[in-house]
């Protein structure tokens, strides 16, 4: 079975753009080449706390209708928050106090761990960088396996310390990311039974998933500047912790870009392609970008998380029937992280059947 990494690796992305990473902390007016002439590709933005109500579900996983709860968000909304998640609350000091630390590094102790041209482990840009004409007003850094090699080139006396923080970080949201597809599952009455790859005891183990330190620097010029720009992610569920800056947004069908606020202590948990697939297009991956501060750096910690590389993830029985024919064709994570390479955020679109509904 490839690894994730080995997964990437088959399918890179080669940026288009001067290789040269330029050190945003230093630029005080902004390139022409990060101005988007037009951010609000959607016709209306409202704020989260918009008189229209539109705001992203915050759902408690103590509560006994978690599941319900989780079902309506992930089919109306894409997204959905949650609190009382079992994550102790210094885990996440930890973990943002490390980016934090990382991405305040010398640009030129940065570059030591940059990424390598057909890798995917490391500091650089965003992958999904090569879509877009402009570049993006951010940086990564990309933990797939162990962060020991770079850890190593960025602190010679402090790794450890740090890549400690990073196995205790993932062991808690491997475990999360269990409890969430479960949970997710029974949303669509599938039991853990159901999936054989989740496992006797729902325990997913086998699981594929790499984490990414995101920076959002304070900017000049906001207004004309993107962080991350529109894009699905091609997971089962990804699992994103913010820091206290605002920024992340989610497109609401029919109602544009809605803002998702940081919550204290809470989870933004977004539906992936690959969940997508599995529900049969029930639950809708959403499209997400994130915008720029004028003051503030912004920093999130993200989660991804998918099946095992070579587990063919398909519509489930339970959801196909004869008024609701399967409308994707069966791929592996792997496979698909070639598709998406290959067609970004038209990817869903070429791994769907041509279906008909016989009356």
């Amino acid at each position: 079975m490839p690894s994730l990494s080995e997964a990437f690796r088959a399918h890179p992305v080669h940026l288009h753009h001067n290789h040269k990473h330029p050190d945003l902390s230093t630029l005080q007016e902004l390139p022409d080449s990060y101005a988007w002439t037009q951010l609000d590709d959607h016709p209306h933005t409202y704020p989260s706390n918009s008189s229209r109500g539109e705001s992203v579900p915050v759902i408690d996983l103590n509560d006994p209708n978690a599941p319900k709860l989780i079902g309506h968000a992930c089919k109306t909304w894409g997204v959905f928050q949650v609190v009382n998640h079992g994550i102790p609350l210094t885990l996440f000091t930890d973990i943002q106090r490390l980016a934090l630390t990382l991405f305040s590094l010398p640009f030129h102790q940065k570059l030591k761990a940059a990424r390598s041209p057909d890798g995917v482990s490391g500091y650089g840009r965003a992958r999904i960088s090569s879509f877009f004409p402009k570049l993006m007003w951010s940086e990564c850094f990309t933990i797939v396996e162990s962060p020991l090699e770079h850890f190593l080139q960025l602190w010679r006396q402090d790794y450890a310390k740090y890549c400690d923080i990073v196995v205790k970080y993932e062991e808690a949201m491997e475990k999360l990311a269990g409890k969430l597809m479960r949970l997710v599952l029974a949303s669509m009455d599938i039991s853990k039974e159901d999936l054989k790859w989740a496992g006797p005891r729902g325990e997913f183990n086998g699981a594929s998933a790499a984490l990414h330190l995101n920076s959002y620097p304070s900017c000049p010029d906001p207004d004309r500047a993107m962080g991350l720009a529109p894009h699905t992610d091609s997971t089962l569920l990804t699992i994103l912790h913010q820091n206290n800056v605002s920024g992340l947004q989610v497109l609401r069908e029919g109602k544009g870009w809605v803002a998702v606020p940081p919550l204290p202590g809470g989870l933004v948990i977004n539906v992936g392609d690959l969940l997508h697939i599995l529900s049969n297009g029930l639950y809708p991956s959403v499209l997400h970008r994130v915008l720029v501060n004028r003051t503030r750096q912004r920093c999130s910690v993200a989660y991804l998380y998918g099946p095992p590389t070579n587990v063919k993830i398909c519509p489930h029985e339970k959801l196909v029937g004869p008024t609701r024919p399967a409308l994707y064709r069966a791929v592996t994570w792997n496979e698909y992280l070639g598709t998406k390479a290959k067609h970004f955020n038209k990817a869903l679109s070429s791994v769907k059947l041509c279906t008909s509904i016989n009356n």
